[in-house]
C-alpha cells in the first residue's frame, strides 16, 4: 500500500511539474509561425491581453523601468494672469513586457507588431504640474518588439502651473517645469528613466518646432527628485523648460509709438516761452498719449509689475510735468509784464552763479520782446541798478533780493531767466531719459 502511494504520488508531481513547465513556454514564448503569410494571430496574444490589469513582471519585488522621452512641438500659449503655460507635446514611453517574446526566424523575421494600446498594460505616467484631464485619443496603438519591449507613444496638449515674473516683459524668460511621475506606483513597484538624451529632446524639440509665435525655446534640463507623499516615495524626473518671448511685436507696437510722442513733447521746449501755442500743443501731446495707453492695454499684463509700466508711467509723469511747467513759464512771463514779484535771495544767488546770457535755451529769445516790456540784460549789470533806467524796489522788496536794489526791468528779467533756466533743466531730463530708454531696450533686447 505505502509502495503504491509513492509511485502516485511521484507520477502526480511529475504531472504538475510537466504542466507548469508548459504553461511557462507558453507565457514567456508566443507561436508566431504564420504570420508573414496568414497575418497574426489574436489568439496567441488573449493570455497576454487578460492580464492587461495587472503590472507585466515575473517578481512583483522586482521594480518595472519606465524610460521616458518627450518631443515639445509647440507653445500654445502663456497666460501671466492666470499663471498657465499650455503647449503641445509627443510623450514616448517605453518599458519591458516579460510575457511577450517571439522567435522572428519563425514567422519571416517578423520582429515588430503593432497593438492596440488598450489591450495592453499601461503606465500611469502623469504630469504633476498639469491642470487638465488627461484628453489621450482613443484608439493609440503601442509598437511591441519580439525581446518584449513596448513602445507608447500619445500626443498630449498640456496645461501646467509655471511660475511667470513678468518683471521684464517684453523681454522676459521662462522657467517653467514638467514633472512626471506615478499617481499609484511607488518606487518599489516603479522606477523612472530616460529614453533619450535630453539634448537629444532638446534638439527634437527644435526642430520638430510647428510654430513661429511668441515664444521660443531656449533649452531643457533635467532633475530626478523624489515625492513623499506620506510614508510612500514616488519616482520623479523633472524637466526644467527654458523658453522667451519674442519682442519684436512690442516694441514696434509699445515702445516705439511711446518715445515717438516722448520725444515730440522733448522738441515741443523749442517752441518760444510766450508762445501761446506751446500749452494747447503739450495738452494735445499728452491727450494722445492717453488714448495711446488705453488701447495698448491688451498687450500689457494684466497682473503684477513689469519694467514696461513703469517705463509708461515715468513716461505719462514727464509730459504732465512739462505741461505744468509750461503753465508756470506762462503765469510768470505775465507777471514780469505786469507786477515782478520779490525773488528770494537764495534764487537770485542761483541764477548769478548758474546763469549765463550766453547760454543757449530751447526758446530763449534773442530780440527784445517790446510787447511783453522786457529788457534783455547782463547780470554783470544787475550789480549796478544806478546805471539803469527804471523804477527802484522799495526796502521790503530790496531786503528780499539781498538788499540789491533792482529795478522792475531788471527783476522783470531775471524771472525770465528762471524760467529758461527750467525749461533748460527739464529738457536734459527729457533726453536723459530718452538715452536710459534706449540703451535699457538694447541691453534687455540682447541678452
Amino acid at each position: 500500500m505505502e509502495g503504491w502511494w509513492s509511485t502516485t504520488g511521484g507520477f502526480l508531481l511529475c504531472l504538475s511539474v510537466s504542466l507548469l513547465l508548459q504553461g511557462r513556454a507558453n507565457t514567456f514564448t508566443i507561436n508566431c509561425s504564420g504570420f508573414d503569410q496568414q497575418g497574426v494571430d489574436p489568439t496567441v496574444f488573449q493570455s497576454v491581453f487578460n492580464k492587461k490589469d495587472f503590472r507585466p513582471v515575473t517578481n512583483f519585488s522586482i521594480p518595472t523601468r519606465i524610460n521616458i522621452s518627450f518631443t515639445l512641438s509647440a507653445i500654445l500659449e502663456v497666460d501671466a494672469q492666470l499663471q498657465l503655460l499650455t503647449s503641445f507635446l509627443w510623450l514616448k514611453l517605453s518599458w519591458n513586457h516579460p510575457f511577450i517574446s517571439w522567435d522572428p526566424q519563425e514567422c519571416g523575421n517578423i520582429k515588430k507588431l503593432t497593438i492596440t494600446a488598450e489591450n495592453l498594460w499601461l503606465p500611469d505616467i502623469f504630469i504633476v504640474e498639469s491642470m487638465d484631464v488627461d484628453q489621450t485619443p482613443d484608439g493609440l496603438s503601442a509598437y511591441v518588439s519580439n525581446d518584449g519591449r513596448v513602445v507608447y507613444n500619445k500626443p498630449m496638449r498640456v496645461t501646467s502651473i509655471c511660475n511667470l515674473d513678468i518683471f521684464y516683459f517684453p523681454f522676459d524668460q521662462q522657467n517653467c517645469t514638467l514633472t512626471f511621475s506615478s499617481f499609484l506606483y511607488t518606487e518599489e513597484s516603479m522606477l523612472l528613466g530616460m529614453d533619450k538624451e535630453v539634448w537629444e529632446i532638446m534638439d527634437n524639440s527644435r526642430d520638430l518646432g510647428r510654430t513661429q509665435g511668441e515664444w521660443e525655446l531656449l533649452g531643457i534640463n533635467k532633475a530626478t527628485p523624489k515625492m513623499s507623499v506620506g510614508t510612500s516615495l514616488f519616482d520623479q524626473i523633472m524637466f526644467y523648460v527654458a523658453i522667451r518671448r519674442r519682442p519684436t511685436l512690442y516694441v514696434i507696437n509699445l515702445l516705439v509709438p511711446s518715445s515717438f510722442l516722448v520725444a515730440i513733447d522733448a522738441l515741443s521746449f523749442y517752441l518760444p516761452a510766450e508762445s501761446e501755442n506751446r500749452a494747447p500743443f503739450k495738452m494735445t501731446l499728452l491727450l494722445g498719449y492717453n488714448v495711446f495707453l488705453l488701447n495698448i492695454s491688451d498687450l500689457l499684463p494684466a497682473t503684477g509689475t513689469s519694467l514696461i509700466s513703469v517705463y509708461f508711467a515715468l513716461c505719462l509723469s514727464l509730459m504732465v510735468l512739462s505741461l505744468l511747467e509750461t503753465i508756470f513759464i506762462t503765469y510768470l512771463l505775465h507777471l514780469a509784464t505786469t507786477q515782478p514779484p520779490p525773488m528770494p535771495c537764495w534764487l537770485h544767488s542761483l541764477l548769478l552763479r548758474h546763469a549765463s546770457p550766453r547760454t543757449c535755451y530751447p526758446a530763449v529769445p534773442h530780440k527784445e520782446n517790446t510787447s511783453l516790456g522786457l529788457i534783455s540784460t547782463h547780470l554783470s549789470g544787475l550789480k549796478e541798478p544806478g546805471k539803469l533806467g527804471g523804477k527802484e524796489l522799495g526796502p521790503k522788496e530790496a531786503e528780499l533780493n539781498g538788499g540789491s536794489g533792482l529795478t522792475r526791468a531788471q527783476l522783470a528779467d531775471l524771472w525770465v531767466q528762471f524760467g529758461h533756466m527750467m525749461d533748460n533743466l527739464l529738457f536734459r531730463i527729457y533726453l536723459l531719459f530718452l538715452a536710459t530708454s534706449v540703451t535699457t531696450v538694447l541691453v534687455l533686447w540682447n541678452t
